[in-house]
């Protein structure tokens, strides 16, 4: 088993995709690598950022190179569950209720702007992205595989959004800030042509099998017993610092090993160093977190500094 998912391995275009995504939206490769690496791991990405850094470009550029089917659903604040799981309307031809599928039945699901919508209606997706699978009118109904939500926010100091609950923070495996690209890399971005017409010319580099495979090779990438003690001490740290409300979770431990095997995968190997926990700690566990400090960005990477700094590697 184990040897064919190494050969398996060895064929996925892992890189290819990496490429081509590089291309497209510019000097963020870091980011690119830690959104496909959330992919392999079978989680879902919050990105935080101010609107028109290629928050919507990612979603759509990751659901193209992987031949994924993919749906917009914008959060506003009128917006109701039904308008994201679907409703039952009367077939008069019938004489009898036939359910709708909402935007939410897709491979690739881009929830734009989430905290502007209520928390009735962002609750929509909390059975969606936990169990894949929804329950409308007392049936339940699966989702397809593979599932995958980016979902994005606002800052919350702008007018009209609704913080997330801790619940539906931690459905998140990794949240992500873009940020401004860099001089070289913008000046090329307004000299280029429109990114959005480029994203709908490029075909797949693989397809859902092909992607399902590289989800099971992340599964199976080996993680030691000195891997394992080092995120239960990570763990542990956040319990025990007074810094913290409450410390990580068992799921958030399991997490932070699903990012990690993810990002060794990417990096071309079947076993997690010490190295790949503490590249995908930043992404993963800060908005597990409540310090009641600075929610921003710049606090969440100093939380992580501080955990990194705090927990050696033995």
């Amino acid at each position: 088993m184990l040897q064919s998912l190494r050969r398996e391995q060895a064929e996925l275009p892992l890189a290819a995709v990496l490429d081509a995504a590089d291309a497209v939206i510019l000097g963020k490769r870091d980011e690119l690598k830690l959104a496909l690496a959330c992919l392999l791991a079978r989680g879902h990405l919050l990105i935080e950022d101010v609107p028109g850094v290629g928050k919507t470009t990612l979603a759509h550029l990751l659901a193209r190179l992987l031949g994924l089917q993919h749906s917009r659903i914008q959060f506003t604040s009128d917006m109701l569950p039904s308008d994201v799981i679907g409703v039952s309307v009367y077939d008069r031809v019938n004489e009898q209720f036939r359910f709708h599928r909402g935007p939410i039945f897709a491979q690739v699901v881009l929830a734009d702007e989430i905290n502007r919508a209520t928390p009735k209606a962002q609750s929509a997706l909390l059975e969606a992205m936990e169990e894949r699978q929804v329950t409308a009118e007392g049936e339940t109904r699966p989702l397809p595989e593979p599932f995958f939500v980016i979902a994005t926010q606002n800052p919350f100091y702008q007018i009209g959004t609704f913080p997330l609950p801790e619940s539906q923070l931690d459905r998140f495996l990794m949240r992500l800030t873009l940020g401004y690209p860099a001089a070289d890399q913008e000046k090329a971005l307004l000299a280029g042509r429109d990114r959005r017409e480029w994203v709908a010319e490029l075909g797949p580099v693989t397809n859902p099998e092909g992607l399902v495979i590289a989800q099971r090779a992340a599964a199976a990438v080996h993680a030691s017993a000195a891997v394992i003690d080092y995120c239960h001490a990570i763990l542990h740290f956040t319990r025990a610092s007074e810094r913290f409300v409450h410390g990580l979770s068992p799921r958030a431990g399991l997490g932070l090993l699903r990012a990690a095997r993810a990002w060794a995968l990417l990096d071309g190997r079947d076993f997690v160093l010490p190295e790949d926990i503490q590249r995908v700690l930043p992404a993963v566990v800060p908005h597990r977190l409540v310090s009641g400090e600075d929610d921003s960005a710049g606090g969440h990477a100093a939380i992580a500094e501080l955990i990194l700094d705090a927990v050696p590697v033995t």
